[in-house]
């Protein structure tokens, strides 16, 4: 199976729409998974935060794929539009062919975001997806949070920011993919045990990432600029 992951997008419709279809038109993949921070803290005027959420999830169809998604830190408010439209990974697992997609959204920071969940949250939020695909040949972890102590989680300052608790829950159940966000210039490959894991960057400057699990368990991940198609 391959996996296009995107996330960060902040409130950046007109960039999003551009950008899918030269997407669509250029890559082969099975599923689309959307790693969070649709929205932004400043919306456009007029508009509220589950208009922006509707506006994207809307234009993920053009590619006429799966989706899945769990929120980033500022969409909060979208949890249930995500529920609405039978996407959200928050604290749930999907299985789609021979994969199971678990998840958790949300992330901790300086600044009082809306959706922050403590450790002991996310852990727990991990393990009730997780248990909803048990029984699936593969399993990917999905969080908009990295996990601590990788290249996917440093800040420009020189600290790692990520979440302990994504990172025990890799090391314990070894998905064979995780994917991840938030850190913007984090962007990036790295890999914990057996597990790749890979941080999508910001979609609103151009990246993605593309992953494939194959029949024997091998996962191949890369980066991708959609820029550099124009």
């Amino acid at each position: 199976m391959k996996i296009l992951s995107l996330s960060d997008i902040h409130n950046d419709v007109e960039n999003l729409i551009k950008f899918l279809e030269v997407i669509k038109e250029n890559f082969e993949f099975d599923v689309v998974i959307a790693v969070g921070d649709f929205i932004d803290v400043n919306l456009p005027k007029g508009f509220k935060e589950e208009d922006i959420g509707r506006l994207i999830i809307e234009s993920l169809k053009i590619l006429e794929k799966p989706i899945l998604a769990v929120p980033g830190n500022f969409d909060k408010k979208l949890i249930p539009l995500f529920e609405e439209y039978g996407i959200s990974l928050h604290g749930k697992g999907r299985i789609i062919g021979d994969i199971g997609f678990y998840g958790f959204g949300g992330a901790k920071t300086p600044f009082g975001t809306p959706l922050e969940p403590s450790e002991e949250e996310i852990s727990n939020g991990l393990e009730k997806g997780y248990q909803e695909i048990l029984n699936s040949k593969f399993k990917v972890q999905i969080t908009h949070v990295p996990p601590y102590l990788t290249r996917l989680d440093l800040i420009s300052s020189g600290l790692h920011v990520g979440s302990q608790s994504v990172r025990k829950f890799i090391e314990e159940k070894q998905p064979n993919l995780a994917i991840c966000a938030h850190i913007h210039e984090a962007r990036g490959i790295d890999q914990i045990g057996k597990t790749k894991i890979i941080n999508s960057g910001r979609f609103s400057e151009g990246y993605f990432g593309l992953s494939e699990i194959k029949e024997n368990g091998e996962v191949n991940v890369k980066l991708v600029n959609v820029i550099e198609l124009f």
